[in-house]
């Protein structure tokens, strides 16, 4: 009905379906030290099952966009979170790390296909003037797996074996189907596009160059989240419960970091909130590597540098999405969906480097790594900045995109909507 404001159900299933595939994601990062002890491999070795899924998703999902660009979304969904599903019920019977490695690879295909059509899906159905609060909506399910999903994986684990957490995001997955299939509307599918026109901005070294800041600030923030278990362990002795607390906690912090971020890009600018947050970024590990240098130490005493941490690297991505429009111009939505593989090529990249670091340095040096990671990203940024000046002569740091609307901010995974409607954040929304 004309003026309606209540949340659609299909839109609490869409939510539903980016909360069930972020958990399942990032809970290997609370479930590491099960899988290292009991499949008698390296917590690095272990670390590396996000390498994959993350890597399978980067590279797989402008591929599977143009794949599926015409196929109905109903079916799409379905066919997509039916694998999903098989793949994580089928970890408990995996004979060994190449079978679970094979598993998380598959899981990581149906993400690629899901993720960014929920979001598409989304966009096509929001009423008009609201589609940045849908696109948001959708979002929000997928920074709640850190507060809900992953602690609630993690404790599953303690309480039976980790094989339960991945049991868990079955379970997520069968609730996701279910309530897609009774509640969605079928849009019509997206507009074909080639693989060459999807991959058209790479050719604009501005772009490349802001693509690869963006890479660069995820990769410092995951390889230290991924190995977040081992290094609170070395640090002070921190278990499975304790460490299912901390994601709750930083994972609200990381909400209000979003939030926040969105609201210093429309206030300072992105160049101005970008430095902002990723010099409290710094700080924050540059604080957490003195603690290890004075170990043992109390939790209570990282708590505070780890909400921190948390806070700064959500609020990372706002200034990150308003900047790349602005160094894309016209070819912002493209930028914008080739920034989904950016972001899983950068928690790829973190969970290998991470693994690195750990075996070959401890725990001590994946803080050391993640602020100077960060920083590079930021001087990246400012390197794309000025490859952008002599093409438009007029690109500052701070300078504001502005096309009609409020858009949220892209999360991993988001793509154009298929009206061609920027769903970054020319003007971020506080919602990340």
């Amino acid at each position: 009905m004309p003026g309606d404001r209540r949340t659609p159900a299909w839109l609490l299933a869409l939510t539903l379906t980016t909360f069930t595939f972020s958990t399942d994601d990032y809970v290997v990062a609370g479930v590491l030290p099960g899988i290292a002890a009991d499949l008698r491999v390296t917590e690095s070795a272990a670390g590396q099952l996000v390498t994959v899924f993350s890597l399978t998703f980067a590279l797989a999902s402008p591929v599977l966009a143009v794949l599926t660009a015409t196929w109905p979304r109903r079916r799409l969904l379905t066919g997509a979170l039916l694998v999903f599903i098989a793949a994580n019920l089928a970890v408990p019977l995996a004979g060994g790390y190449t079978a679970l490695v094979a598993l998380r690879a598959a899981a990581a295909l149906a993400a690629a296909a899901v993720v960014p059509a929920a979001l598409a899906i989304a966009a096509a159905l929001a009423p008009e003037g609201r589609q940045g609060r849908y696109l948001g909506m959708v979002m929000t399910g997928l920074t709640g797996a850190f507060v809900a999903g992953v602690p609630l994986g993690t404790w599953i684990a303690a309480a039976t074996s980790w094989h339960g957490a991945f049991v868990l995001g079955g379970a997520l997955g069968i609730a996701s189907l279910i309530a897609l299939r009774a509640t969605l509307p079928d849009p019509p599918p997206g507009e074909a596009a080639t693989l060459r026109e999807r991959l058209a901005p790479l050719s604009r070294p501005a772009v490349l160059t802001g693509l690869l800041a963006a890479t660069a600030a995820v990769l410092g923030n995951m390889l230290f989240l991924t190995y977040l278990a081992p290094f609170l362990r070395g640090l002070s002795g921190t278990g499975a419960t304790a460490l299912g607390a901390v994601f709750v906690l930083s994972g609200l912090a990381g909400i209000a970091g979003g939030r926040l971020g969105g609201a210093a890009t429309d206030r300072w600018g992105p160049g101005t909130a970008m430095s902002a947050g990723t010099l409290a970024f710094a700080a924050a590990m540059t604080g957490l590597y003195a603690l290890w240098l004075a170990r043992p130490a109390a939790l209570a005493l990282a708590l505070p540098l780890l909400l921190v941490w948390s806070l700064a690297a959500w609020w990372i991505p706002p200034p990150t999405a308003a900047r790349l429009l602005a160094l894309a111009g016209p070819a912002g939505p493209q930028a914008l969906a080739l920034n989904s593989s950016a972001v899983y090529i950068g928690v790829a990249g973190g969970g290998a480097l991470g693994g690195h670091l750990l075996s070959a340095h401890g725990g001590g040096a994946l803080p050391l790594a993640a602020a100077a990671a960060a920083l590079a990203g930021l001087a990246l940024f400012g390197l794309a900045g000025r490859l952008a000046r002599p093409l438009s002569g007029s690109l500052k740091p701070d300078a504001r995109p502005s096309p009609p609307g409020p858009h949220p901010t892209p999360a991993p995974g988001a793509s154009a909507p298929p009206d061609g409607r920027t769903p970054g954040a020319p003007r971020p929304p506080s919602t990340r």
